[in-house]
């Protein structure tokens, strides 16, 4: 019996995916890169994605007819020309869930060290600038406990991200998002529209997915609403924020800092203005980057794939 054909699309992928797929495919490798992509991608019966670049049309013609599944291994999916999948009736699934707690501890991380201002401490010792000299006013950051958080997308890594600082005895959690949600209930988080949200929050957290909607959706405008006080942390997608005016908002301090796991581009340029501000925490996106929560996301885009070959529902199916 003839097996089907699968490429992965990153030579990276943890070990798990490749066991998996080839006990009913054979399996090809190539790195996460347009060129040789291109170049593997022609008569494959399923691709297994973990790259950044853009899954478009011209890469679908290459791969010929016969393609009948993609599963990606990210919860987003806005590389990926979702529209042009669902007119060639491809099966398309991704790795929502299994990642949530991951990003959320860091969303955490980044809300600790923007309002402990651990740049600044960082910086203090390096320079030797650290002395019993400088008195109980030095260095003095923001409290989560008493503050109000806002969750600007409340979906599953948003949810997490409430129960993750509760127990830091935030007064009070708001979200804001399309819809009231019954997850807001159980959480005792207050459902408001954004710009009640951005004129209470002490710390605003972006956790939506990057769509036409949401596109440089955190701009100057926004930021011009948010408390003097206020801490922006974005664990979602870079092109969320029109990064350059968020550049001017924590140069001027007209918010008080930032804590970004995303941004544009990525990697980040080495002289890039973000790095230059002492109040912008930044991290190369490693929301996801623990071991246990890649490997359960290549299990999923694997048993994904090999779900829609063998005819049956995916796990976690987008198209």
């Amino acid at each position: 019996m003839t097996k089907f054909k699968v490429l992965i699309a990153n030579s990276s992928v943890p070990q798990i995916a490749h066991d998996l797929l080839k006990a009913d495919c054979d399996v090809r490798v190539c790195e996460a890169e347009r060129e040789p992509i291109l170049q593997n991608i022609s008569g494959m019966d399923a691709m297994f994605w973990s790259s950044h670049i853009k899954l478009d049309k011209e890469m679908l013609d290459k791969a010929g007819p016969q393609l009948k599944v993609i599963g990606t291994m990210s919860a987003g999916y806005d590389n990926i020309d979702v529209d042009e999948i669902r007119k060639r009736g491809i099966k398309f699934g991704n790795t929502p869930g299994v990642l949530n707690d991951a990003v959320a501890n860091v969303a955490v991380l980044l809300a600790l060290m923007t309002s402990r201002r651990y740049l600044e401490g960082i910086e203090a010792i390096e320079k030797s600038e650290w002395s019993h000299k400088n008195g109980p006013q030095w260095l003095l950051g923001q409290d989560i406990s008493g503050s109000t958080v806002g969750i600007v997308g409340l979906g599953g890594i948003g949810q997490t991200i409430v129960q993750r600082l509760k127990c830091f005895n935030v007064e009070k959690f708001l979200y804001t998002g399309h819809k009231e949600k019954p997850e807001g209930h159980i959480l005792s988080a207050h459902f408001v529209n954004m710009d009640t949200l951005l004129r209470e929050s002490d710390f605003v957290i972006a956790c939506v997915p990057l769509t036409k909607e949401t596109d440089k959706m955190f701009n100057a405008e926004v930021f011009s609403k948010m408390k003097k006080n206020a801490i922006f942390i974005n664990v979602s997608r870079g092109a969320i924020v029109n990064q350059p005016d968020l550049v001017d908002a924590l140069r001027t301090n007209r918010i008080y800092a930032a804590g970004l796991d995303v941004m544009t581009p990525e990697p980040l340029p080495s002289d890039h203005e973000l790095l230059k501000l002492k109040n912008c925490v930044i991290t190369p996106h490693i929301g996801s980057a623990t071991v246990k929560t890649r490997n359960n996301m290549a299990e999923l885009a694997a048993k994904n794939i090999l779900k829609a070959l063998k005819g049956e529902p995916m796990i976690a199916p987008v198209v």
